[in-house]
């Protein structure tokens, strides 16, 4: 009699502990030789097939059973294990045995691959499948229908092999099983409507699924790119008696965080800490994501370090992942040492890594390292996309790089794959306009036309930049009707951009934009025709100004405070500038201009426009003098910080018209050779020059 044993370990083909893994690999069953036992007392020949891996778990049920009688397909030649004549006793010992062994089990698992692979490619009808399963005799055994659907990977004719293993099978040991291994075919063909019936199928037949059959649908749906479904999957397992494992739970990290509950997958991950579950690098990956998504960039880094420190190995999907975020928090410095780490781990960057550092190194206005990134790509053959095109064009605008522009706009649509849209034009219209290049922007405007795109709020808001900074004031007056006649409403930056203008356009035609102004926004044209009018009441200023700044977003507030100032300060309105600087202070709309400590007092001017920056230096003139006056001791030093940045789009900085500016008042300030931007000077030299000022009105140029 002969007898086959199904190993009692758990097996890769049925409870994988890697199944849940967004990329399973399938593992080939690892099987012992067939051994032939002749016993001396009956010299009856008793044949044992042990299959390594098979079992899911739960083995005692899986344990010895009698096995039918091998068909004669198993032998070659036709003739069966019970011919007499066959019947040879070899000695155990013998080193034939293991060879024997050897050959017979390699025959029968060499023929099970052979139908798997048959079944792959034949139609997925029934008659070709019993066409292809007939070879194999009506003898087969539990485990060689395991085999045959372990090593198959279209589920189609998988679940008529199935049915077909299902009728000439004399009760199967475990039924589950063979559905668990049928539904990983399905995974592994990315079937889900086919797992999902399937199971369906378990239910009607009576067969209780196990935890297997539920993480084999979970990590279905994980590749299936189904993060929901992984979720419904998985909260269904109570109702089914199944416990979820650790590896499951990891599991579902990744499926609530892609599926949008956030809160669920960081509390399974605190879970996962505390119990400390083994978490795969997809989830890892996930955390990061999600991480960066809710804004929330320390814990991209927190999640980085936890895995490093567990030992898990990042791959390069997680540094990508770590680049994007790091874009994403405008943390261009830690996106170079992320990458810095990558290669030194031996990793290349591929289309993602440079899209990712692109991202980073442009939202963060690193122009040189964007276009060191652009020129690697180029010379790899690396294709950009359209988004990563405009990425570098808006920061060569934002950074004033023109003739960076131009060869980039001209490379991208000489390149074949991606043709310039309206934020392409958009971009190109604004590096023009900001310096004034009339002719060029107007060129990029027709260009856009023939290309079929109509100019929106923010091409027609950078034409009026560009007319208004080469003062054509018609021009921006006729722009901004041609705003009206298409039916744009203009917003907040379009309305700043024309107060804007006003600051760059001589008195005699302000009248002509005021006008524009006051069609534009009901809370700008009032303060506005105050100003330009040079109309008293005070109270009625203040009133406007307050309700014009609780009216506009606060993106803009900084913008539409530095230009009114800027306007008063061309408009010899001193009184007013220093109102609004009092307002904007008040509003916080400035912070930290004035600093003190008992070593320097500091005027902070970086973030102000020239008219700005101007009247801040008058008030804090008056404060100093007032301090004197009141008798109070000045520090040792005081300072001036202008910024070290010169304007983009200009040879001239604060710094440099600030120098010119304090010399023509005789100001003891002098630029700090080791402090770019800083204008220093002692406590003796201020207090002298102070004291010698006739007026503490100061006359601003």
């Amino acid at each position: 009699m002969a007898y086959h044993h199904l190993c009692s370990s758990p097996s890769s083909l049925f409870h994988d502990r890697h199944s849940l893994s967004a990329s399973p690999k399938t593992r080939p069953i690892r099987s012992s030789p067939l051994s032939l036992k002749l016993l001396s007392r009956s010299f009856q020949s008793k044949t044992s097939i042990q299959v390594r891996h098979v079992s899911l778990q739960d083995p005692t049920t899986q344990g010895t059973r009698n096995s039918p009688k091998l068909s004669n397909s198993h032998y070659p030649h036709g003739k069966t294990a019970s011919s007499s004549q066959n019947n040879v006793w070899v000695n155990p010992k013998s080193p034939r045995t293991s060879r024997l062994r050897q050959l017979s089990y390699d025959s029968r698992y060499s023929s099970l691959l052979k139908a798997a692979e048959s079944l792959d490619s034949c139609n997925p009808n029934e008659l070709d499948v019993l066409s292809v399963l007939s070879s194999l005799g009506n003898d087969i055994l539990e485990q060689d229908a395991v085999v045959v659907l372990n090593n198959m990977s279209n589920s189609h004719t998988a679940l008529l092999a199935l049915n077909h293993f299902q009728r000439i099978l004399k009760k199967p040991s475990r039924q589950v099983i063979l559905y668990n291994v049928t539904m990983k075919v399905c995974r592994k063909s990315r079937n889900m409507d086919g797992a999902e019936k399937l199971f369906d199928l378990m239910l009607q037949r009576g067969v209780k699924p196990d935890n297997v059959t539920f993480s084999t649908l979970i990590s279905c749906a994980r590749v299936c790119a189904l993060p929901d479904k992984a979720v419904e999957w998985f909260e269904k397992m109570p109702t089914h008696g199944c416990d979820p494992d650790d590896v499951t739970y990891s599991a579902m990290i990744d499926a609530y965080g892609r599926a949008g509950n956030v809160d669920m997958a960081f509390t399974l991950y605190d879970r996962a800490r505390t119990e400390k579950w083994r978490i795969d690098t997809v989830t890892f990956s996930t955390l990061i994501k999600i991480y960066g998504i809710s804004g929330n960039y320390d814990g991209c880094l927190n999640v980085y370090e936890e895995m490093k420190s567990l030992g898990a190995k990042p791959n390069l999907v997680i540094y990508n992942t770590l680049l994007d975020a790091m874009g994403r928090a405008k943390r261009p410095w830690q996106a170079k040492i992320v990458y810095k780490e990558m290669t030194t781990n031996g990793f290349s960057p591929n289309w993602a890594t440079y899209a990712a550092l692109l991202r980073a190194y442009g939202r963060a206005r690193y122009g040189e390292d964007a276009l060191n990134v652009y020129k690697e790509m180029k010379d790899k053959g690396l294709e950009l996309t359209v988004t990563l095109y405009n990425t570098l064009l808006a920061m060569c605008a934002d950074v004033g790089y023109a003739d960076e522009a131009v060869e980039i706009f001209e490379e991208m649509k000489n390149s074949g794959t991606c043709k310039p849209d309206s934020w392409t034009f958009s971009s190109l219209i604004t590096i023009f306009s900001c310096s004034g290049e009339v002719s060029e922007a107007e060129g990029i405007v027709n260009e856009m036309f023939e290309a079929g795109f109509e100019p929106n709020i923010f091409v027609l808001t950078s034409l009026i930049q560009c007319y208004g900074k080469a003062q054509r004031t018609d021009d921006v007056v006729r722009t901004f009707n041609r705003v009206l006649e298409l039916g744009i409403i203009p917003d907040d930056r379009f309305c700043g951009c024309l107060l804007n203008v006003m600051t760059q356009t001589p008195r005699e035609e302000l009248a002509k934009l005021t006008d524009c102004i006051r069609k534009a926004s009901p809370k700008l044209g009032p303060v506005v025709k105050l100003l330009v009018e040079e109309q008293n009441g005070e109270g009625n200023f203040k009133k406007e100004t307050s309700e014009l700044f609780n009216y506009i977003g606060s993106d803009v507030k900084k913008a539409y405070c530095n230009c009114l100032i800027d306007l008063c300060v061309n408009l010899d309105l001193l009184e007013r500038a220093c109102e609004l600087l009092y307002l904007g202070l008040s509003l916080e709309i400035y912070t930290d201009i004035q600093s003190r400590s008992p070593i320097q007092w500091s005027l902070n001017l970086k973030s102000l426009s020239l008219g700005a920056a101007l009247t801040a230096l008058h008030v804090w003139i008056n404060d100093l003098t007032k301090v004197l006056e009141s008798g109070e001791e000045l520090p040792p030093l005081l300072g001036i910080n202008t910024g070290h940045r010169k304007h983009k789009y200009s040879e001239k900085g604060l710094a440099t018209v600030f120098e010119s500016h304090l010399k023509e008042l005789n100001a003891p300030f002098h630029e700090a050779p080791d402090k770019v931007g800083w204008f220093l000077t002692t406590k003796v030299a201020a207090k002298s020059w102070l004291e010698s000022r006739h007026s503490p009105d100061l006359a601003i140029a």
